[in-house]
């Protein structure tokens, strides 16, 4: 094939996104101090709390990565839920800003153990607890509520990373006593990537700046953003907040909010009950065991012998492979966002069916029949 055709070839395999503009794209003024305080009140309503917001120009691991050096140093004894990639990774930046972390750790196809993971709390009694809410990874998601309540009875600062359950579910800050949240846009609420957001509350930022390692004047540091603007009058913008980004979050945002934030839940509940009949109908395992399934994704064991070979060339975007360690062991159906509907899962189950080379008719019904 010659490298003109080779190219072309390449191109017709692209999803067919509609292209933007020039004129929508470029030449936009930045972002005003109205729009940046839009943004975090819209963030502070889908977070459900009334803690300062702090806006991150990155996608949402550098926020994550910010808190983790923020809270952490040396003295601090932090306990860490694992139940996948993303809660080990936050586990391991705590450890290199000199925290002593007792990793509890749960299979990758299980989540934690609500009583087990209190019970280890009240026994070494942190001044740190760091859990993911939902793994988009695992599609697994845990029992805040039981465990931040211990937290709270040792008085621990607790940190809940919402990437993937932002929108997806509910996300009870202020009734579950989360004193940091982390969101992204990019999953449920269907935003954009390169931004993110940080609820603060006072009691982690009394931990923060009694830290003297916690990031300052750096692009890490969560007390840049509340001493350079959310301390002020607001009339000096700090940086030079992306304002392609930070437009597509607000519209994201007010346009969960116009749908409501229980709708938007509801939806993709909805979408993860009707993906889950399908693949059952399909003769496919789950790959989670327990009860602690996310509506962010739904979760496929890859099973034994011929059909591997198939469902393992899948990568469409709404079926994808497992990522890092999973991969080879499960796929994954994304049905968030704009993808939380029924025409996405039954697009989803009629993909996994064609590629074990079955009638899709029965799983079909099975999934219209599970939208709630």
């Amino acid at each position: 094939m010659s490298q003109d055709n080779a190219a072309a070839s390449t191109r017709t395999t692209l999803p067919a996104y509609p292209l933007l503009s020039a004129a929508q794209l470029l030449d936009q003024p930045p972002l005003t101090a109205v729009e940046l305080d839009r943004i975090a009140e819209l963030c502070a309503v889908v977070f459900e709390t009334t803690n300062d917001v702090v806006l991150f120009q990155a996608e949402a691991i550098l926020a994550l990565e910010a808190v983790a050096r923020s809270v952490a140093s040396a003295g601090t004894v932090a306990v860490n839920i694992v139940t996948g990639p993303y809660g080990g990774g936050f586990g391991e930046w705590m450890r290199e800003a000199g925290a002593d972390v007792t990793d509890i750790v749960s299979d990758f196809d299980d989540v934690a153990d609500p009583q087990a993971v209190a019970s280890t709390i009240r026994e070494i009694k942190p001044s740190v607890v760091a859990l993911v809410h939902a793994e988009a990874a695992t599609g697994g998601t845990n029992d805040v509520s039981t465990i931040f309540a211990a937290a709270k009875e040792v008085g621990a600062v607790t940190i809940l990373d919402s990437v993937a359950a932002i929108g997806a579910e509910p996300v009870h800050a202020a009734e579950w006593g989360a004193d940091i949240v982390v969101l992204g846009g990019q999953k449920a609420l269907a935003g954009p990537a390169g931004v993110s957001a940080v609820a603060v509350s006072d009691r982690a930022w009394a931990l923060i700046d009694a830290n003297e390692n916690a990031p300052r004047s750096s692009s890490l540091s969560l007390i840049d953003w509340r001493d350079h603007w959310l301390r002020t009058d607001r009339s000096i913008i700090p940086g030079l907040p992306s304002w392609l980004e930070g437009r597509a979050l607000l519209a994201a945002l007010e346009r969960v909010v116009a749908e409501g934030v229980g709708a938007v839940n509801r939806r993709h509940v909805a979408a993860a009950a009707a993906t889950r009949a399908g693949v059952r109908a399909l003769g496919l395992e789950l790959w989670q065991k327990g009860a602690g399934v996310a509506p962010i994704a739904t979760t496929i064991r890859v099973p034994q012998g011929d059909a591997a070979a198939a469902l393992l060339t899948l990568d469409t975007g709404l079926v994808t492979q497992g990522n890092g360690s999973l991969h080879g062991q499960l796929l994954r159906v994304n049905h968030y966002g704009r993808a939380a509907s029924l025409p996405s899962v039954i697009e989803a189950v009629q993909t996994l069916a064609d590629a074990l080379g079955v009638d899709a008719l029965a799983a079909v019904a099975a999934a219209r029949a599970a939208w709630l």
